[in-house]
C-alpha cells in the first residue's frame, strides 16, 4: 500500500497518466457517496480484429496501462484490464495483407469466429488476429484479461445486456437515426441478426420485437425469421454495441481515437438510457504514416511493432507512445532514432533525481513498471550511429573496442542496454542512414576552419571528455566567423559525415577518438568521399 506522503505527491503529479487515474478516483468517491460499493475498478481497451494487430493497438495498451498503473498510486481498490476483442463483427471487406483473400471474400458478412483462418494455423480468422493481438502484449509484459465478443455474446454473459436494449428499443434507435444518411435511417435496427442458413451477421430491417419473448422479427429475401436477441443470435451495431459493453461489463475506463468522439458521445448517451454510467474517457491523436495519412490495419500502412523492434528498443516503442498522446505523430522508421535517444535522457534523468514526486512525473517509471533499471548509456543512440558511418564498422565487437576506449569499464556484460543498441544502431545505419548519405565539397572559409579543427583534435589526441572537445570546435568556429554557429556544426556534418546534422560533434569524436576525427575530416578534404571518387 502507498503511504499517505506518496499518496499524496501521486495527487498532485502532473503527468498525463496521473490526470486521467484521478477522473477515475472522483468517479468511484461519487458513486461511494450515492452509497453504491465498487470491489474492483475496470479499464478496457477495445480491438477490432478484421486486420492484424498493430501498432496502434499496442499504443492503446499500453497507455491504458499507464493510468492504471497511476491509479494504483491513488487508491487500494483494484483494478483490472480488460483487452476486448469485437470478433463477432462482420467481415465487411478483405484486408490488403493477408493471403487466400479469394477465400475471405467467400465469407464476406460472417462473423470472423465464423470464417476460416486465411493463414491455417487457427480454428478461424478471427481467432488467428486474436492470438496475435495477445502475443504482442505478453510479449510486453502487460498484466489483462483477454475478452472475446462472440464469447460474450455466445456464453450469455451478455443476454442482461442486450435484453436491456431490447426493451428500450424505441430510445436507442432514436438516439442513432439523427446521425445517418435518408437512406439508412429507413433500415437501421440496433439489432443485427445473425442468419441460421448462411452464418452472416445480417443488416436488414427489424419489423417487430417482443420484449417479454426477448426476441425481434426480421425479413429477408421474403422469408420472415423469428430469433431471440441472447446466446448470439444477434450482436449490436456498432455503437450500441458499445454502450452495451460499457453497461455489460461496469467499464470504468476506456480511451479511444480522436476519429471515435461522435461514436463516444452516442455511446455515452444509450448507456444512459440503460440505466448505466458510461466510463471515463480520453480521445487520443491518431498516427500518421510517412506521408501524413491516418494508419490502417487493413492497408497495413505506417510501421509494424516488429518492424519498430527492429531497429530500436521495447522502451523506445513505449516512451513513443507515452509522448502528447493528444498530439498527432508521424509513425514512420525516422521518428525511432529520437525516440530512443529522448528515453535514453529520461533514464539519465532518473538516476540524478531519485525521489518520488520526479518519478511520478518521468516516463520512465512508466515504461518500466514502477521499477526503473540502473543501467547507464555512456554513448546515445545518435552518436553510435554516427560512429558507425565514421568508422566504416560492420561488427559490434569493432564498436566496443571505441565504446571501451571511451567508458573504461563499460562491456557488454555490464552493460546489456547498451550492446543491444550497437546492435540497433548497425541494423538502422545500413538500412536508413547509408543509402541517404550525401557528402558535398567543402568552401575556402570551411576548408580552412576544418584543416584547423584537424589540427586542433590531432594535437588533443588522448582527450576523451566530450564537453572539453566540443568547446575547441566552438572556438574555432567562432575564430573563423561562423555566424550562426549552427552553420559551423551543419558544414562539419555535411563534409565529414554526409549528413546535415547529428549529435554534439564534442561528445562524438571523443567517442571515435580525437586523432582518428582528425584523420576523418581530412580525408574529407581530401575529396575521397565526394561522388565519382577513387577511395
Amino acid at each position: 500500500m502507498a503511504s499517505g506522503s506518496r499518496r499524496d505527491i501521486a495527487l498532485a503529479a502532473r503527468a498525463w497518466p496521473f490526470e486521467e487515474a484521478r477522473k477515475v478516483l472522483a468517479r468511484i468517491e461519487r458513486r461511494q457517496k450515492a452509497g453504491r460499493a465498487l470491489d474492483t475498478v475496470l479499464f478496457e481497451t477495445g480491438y477490432g480484429p478484421s486486420g492484424l494487430p498493430h501498432i496502434g493497438t499496442f499504443g492503446e495498451v499500453a497507455r491504458t496501462s499507464w493510468v492504471r498503473q497511476a491509479f494504483h498510486e491513488l487508491s487500494d481498490i483494484p483494478a483490472r484490464l480488460v483487452a476486448f476483442s469485437d470478433d463477432m463483427d462482420g467481415l465487411r471487406k478483405v484486408p490488403d495483407n493477408v493471403p487466400n483473400q479469394e477465400m475471405l471474400r467467400e465469407h464476406l458478412g460472417k462473423p470472423l469466429t465464423s470464417i476460416p483462418d486465411p493463414f491455417g494455423t487457427h480454428g478461424s480468422f478471427g481467432a488467428h488476429n486474436n492470438a496475435r493481438l495477445q502475443a504482442f502484449l505478453d510479449r510486453f509484459g502487460f498484466s489483462y484479461e483477454f475478452f472475446s465478443s462472440t464469447d460474450c455474446y455466445r456464453s450469455g454473459l451478455f443476454d442482461q445486456a442486450v435484453l436491456a436494449v431490447l426493451g428500450h428499443y424505441e430510445e436507442v434507435r432514436d438516439v442513432v437515426l439523427p446521425t445517418l444518411g435518408p437512406e439508412r435511417r429507413a433500415t437501421y435496427s440496433p439489432f443485427l441478426p445473425v442468419c441460421p442458413r448462411t452464418g452472416q451477421v445480417l443488416q436488414v430491417p427489424i419489423i417487430a420485437w417482443d420484449t417479454a419473448a426477448g426476441t425481434v422479427v426480421y425479413e429477408d429475401e421474403g422469408r420472415r425469421t423469428e430469433v431471440p436477441v441472447t446466446g448470439g443470435h444477434c450482436k449490436l451495431q456498432w455503437k450500441a454495441d458499445w454502450a452495451m459493453r460499457w453497461f455489460a461489463l461496469g467499464v470504468d475506463y476506456e480511451m479511444s481515437g480522436k476519429d471515435l468522439i461522435p461514436s463516444v458521445e452516442l455511446s455515452t448517451r444509450i448507456v444512459r438510457i440503460l440505466g448505466g454510467e458510461p466510463p471515463e474517457t480520453l480521445s487520443y491523436e491518431l498516427f500518421l504514416d510517412e506521408a501524413g495519412q491516418k494508419i490502417s490495419k487493413s492497408r497495413g500502412n505506417g510501421l509494424s511493432v516488429d518492424e519498430w523492434l527492429s531497429y530500436g528498443p521495447e522502451e523506445s516503442l513505449a516512451f513513443f507512445m507515452f509522448q502528447k498522446p493528444r498530439a498527432a505523430k508521424r509513425l514512420f522508421f525516422d521518428v525511432i532514432p529520437k525516440s530512443v535517444d529522448d528515453y535514453l535522457a529520461f533514464v539519465a534523468q532518473y538516476r540524478r533525481e531519485a525521489n518520488e514526486a520526479a518519478a511520478f512525473e518521468n516516463p520512465v517509471w512508466f515504461i518500466q513498471g514502477g521499477s526503473p533499471s540502473a543501467e547507464d548509456y555512456p554513448a546515445s543512440f545518435a552518436l553510435l550511429l554516427n560512429l558507425v558511418s565514421a568508422s566504416g564498422a560492420q561488427d559490434r565487437n569493432v564498436l566496443w573496442g571505441f565504446i571501451r576506449a571511451y567508458a573504461p569499464g563499460a562491456s557488454p556484460a555490464t552493460h546489456p542496454g547498451l550492446d543491444r543498441l550497437v546492435g540497433y544502431a548497425l541494423k538502422y545505419f545500413e538500412d536508413f542512414v547509408k543509402p541517404q548519405k550525401r557528402y558535398r565539397a567543402a568552401t575556402a572559409k570551411e576548408r580552412e576552419a576544418l584543416a584547423a579543427l584537424a589540427d586542433a583534435l590531432e594535437n588533443m589526441a588522448e582527450q576523451r571528455d566530450g564537453e572539453t572537445v566540443q568547446n575547441v570546435v566552438y572556438e574555432i568556429g567562432k575564430s573563423h566567423g561562423f555566424e550562426p554557429l549552427r552553420d559551423w556544426f551543419k558544414a562539419i556534418y555535411e563534409v565529414a559525415l554526409g549528413q546535415t546534422q547529428g549529435p554534439r560533434f564534442g561528445s562524438f569524436a571523443a567517442l571515435f577518438g580525437c586523432a582518428e576525427t582528425a584523420v576523418l575530416i581530412r580525408t574529407a578534404l581530401s575529396g575521397a568521399f565526394l561522388p565519382g571518387a577513387k577511395i
